[in-house]
């Protein structure tokens, strides 16, 4: 029989569950914890600058690895911190688990000195969230908090920890659960198969089909069977923002990036299909657009591991609930069982029409310009080029993140590591750390602006710490770029607080820190610069590009209209 206190139950139950880096910040109601964690070696703790950095380290961390991050920060403020970071993680379905400090149990409710109802304050952001109220059931906790984390759709859980339940003078007996049964909470290993067999169908007669694919591919490890689905039906593929690398992005068969800023042709095909597979998505604003103008002519069927998901926003013809990658594979089987023919005289007339809307726009066509100032897409491109495509890449949000998710092409799953969802300014920094620090001898580079990357800067001194070499691209109009666009097309170019007239200089701010600034104001400097950059495998380097602040992101969809319904330029609609 072990006896450990229930401070050492928290660092003990981390290391039992293979956890390897926990990030935080240390204060009053968690310094037992942090005593048991300096008397161990099985965890690594990396120390941020602000609480909310380290929820987002967590962030990136699970969206690359597909395993739930952890942060561990104090009551009151140090909780507070966190839930942006919690809500980012909310929205995009990502597994995290929290564990904040709380007050002695006896204190709660008192108004105590830091102290705050986090459960309270977090709950409609969780997928769970416990009040430890006996050391004893610490080790239970934590595994059912990392069983709900990543299972069925993924999330953040918080751990909420009196600072009496980690006393280092009471010890019991610690046993660590091989395995969690919650009778309330069963999420679906599987879909229903004749509602499968019914999809599978449906797509062989579809004389205009299209998959629409999400983040809750890449959560779901499918990828590979969603491919394989593509290829032997020929099928055009398109993903959201959460979903770019799901399908190979320099593959003919895909579209681009739908929706807001999705390419031409991937909206027009989504319009005009009559049948759209629906894979891991929620139908959310940012694709749908006019709720009642969507896809007139589509049958939809939509696959999600959450029910709550499906016709949701838009009515699905053929629901299935289950996780992504059994439920194609499923199909993937029952393909080759069926003898039934694909409509390939119509599948070929599909292609020639969008085809025909590819050649006449582009993916993502822009002006070049006289060559005299950098165009932000410029940049991508070039980025794209030099890491040949194979670069985890982080982005704050923005112009810069449309102009990455449009430009950069994303061939693999769980690369793109970007605040979807919610839109969190100063996620870009702190997510690409944590990619950085648990794939080291990876590319990791993060496309930022200067408004977002001054929102956790300080993260800065954190890489210097612990040796984190990622390379940041910070695309410098000198204003808050997709804020001044909307100003320019809804408000009269009336600039209201869209520009920053007082911006450090970022050079010597990087170096100020210990890193190496590179400023880089000419197109034809750009490639060398980015190709230097890269080659320093061993210094975090920022580079300050200035690019061309009237540049607008297009296509963007024009307001409660369909998916076809876009400005192409500032003078241009379809």
């Amino acid at each position: 029989m072990e006896l450990l206190s229930g401070a050492e139950m928290v660092i003990r139950a981390l290391a039992d569950e293979g956890v390897e880096y926990i990030y935080g910040y240390p204060g009053g109601a968690l310094l037992h914890v942090y005593d048991a964690l300096f008397q161990q070696n099985k965890v690594t703790h990396i120390l941020v600058r602000h609480e909310q950095a380290a929820t987002h380290m967590a962030d990136g961390y699970a969206r690359a690895s597909g395993k739930a991050g952890v942060a561990l920060v104090t009551s009151g403020p140090g909780a507070t911190n966190t839930i942006t970071g919690i809500a980012t993680a909310y929205m995009d379905s990502v597994p995290m688990v929290v564990i904040s400090g709380q007050v002695p149990s006896d204190f709660i409710g008192t108004d105590m000195f830091q102290e705050t109802d986090m459960v309270g304050i977090s709950r409609p952001i969780v997928k769970h969230s416990f009040l430890v109220k006996q050391a004893q059931d610490i080790p239970a906790t934590i595994k059912k908090a990392f069983h709900i984390a990543q299972s069925g759709r993924p999330g953040p859980v918080v751990v909420d920890i009196p600072k009496d339940i980690t006393n280092p003078s009471d010890k019991y007996e610690y046993i660590y659960p091989k395995k969690v049964k919650l009778r309330s909470y069963t999420p679906p290993l599987k879909g229903h198969s004749g509602q499968i067999r019914k999809a599978l169908n449906m797509l062989l007669e579809a004389k205009r089909p299209i998959i629409y694919s999400g983040g809750g591919v890449i959560l779901g490890n499918a990828s590979s069977e969603l491919t394989q689905l593509a290829k032997q039906l020929h099928l055009p593929v398109t993903n959201t923002l959460m979903g770019l690398g799901g399908f190979p992005g320099t593959d003919n068969q895909f579209l681009g990036m739908l929706g807001m800023h999705g390419s031409y042709p991937a909206n027009l095909a989504m319009h005009h299909s009559d049948l759209i597979l629906a894979v891991g998505v929620r139908f959310d604003d940012r694709v749908t657009n006019g709720i009642s103008k969507f896809c007139p002519t589509a049958k939809i069927i939509h696959i999600d591991v959450d029910p709550a998901s499906i016709s949701k926003n838009i009515r699905a013809d053929i629901p299935i609930v289950g996780p992504v990658q059994p439920v194609l594979s499923e199909m993937l089987s029952l393909l080759k069982e069926n003898k039934k023919d694909q409509n390939e005289e119509a599948i070929h007339a599909w292609w020639k029409q969008i085809e025909e809307w590819r050649s006449s726009r582009g993916t993502f066509p822009y002006d070049k310009g006289d060559g005299s100032v950098i165009k932000p897409q410029m940049v991508i491109e070039t980025l794209c080029e030099v890491t040949k495509g194979d670069a985890y890449v982080s982005s704050d949000v923005g112009q810069h993140q449309m102009f990455t998710a449009q430009y950069y092409k994303f061939n693999k799953p769980n690369r793109w590591i970007n605040s979807g969802g919610l839109g969190t300014m100063g996620f870009g920094l702190p997510a690409a750390m944590g990619v950085k620090l648990s794939f080291p001898d990876e590319m990791v580079v993060c496309v930022t602006g200067e408004g977002s990357i001054q929102m956790n800067i300080q993260e800065l001194s954190t890489c210097m710490q612990y040796d984190l070499p990622i390379k940041i691209i910070n695309l410098n109009n000198q204003a808050l770029g997709m804020v001044r666009q909307w100003q320019d097309m809804q408000y009269n170019s009336r600039y209201s607080h869209s520009y920053m007239d007082s911006l450090p200089d970022f050079v010597r701010l990087a170096e100020a820190y210990g890193h190496v600034g590179i400023r880089i104001e000419k197109p034809e400097d750009l490639k060398p610069a980015m190709e230097k950059a890269l080659a320093i495998k061993d210094r975090l380097v920022f580079l300050d590009i200035r690019v061309d602040p009237n540049e607008h992101v297009y296509p963007m969809q024009i307001k409660d209209g369909s998916m076809r319904d876009m400005w192409l330029s500032k003078t241009e609609r379809t």
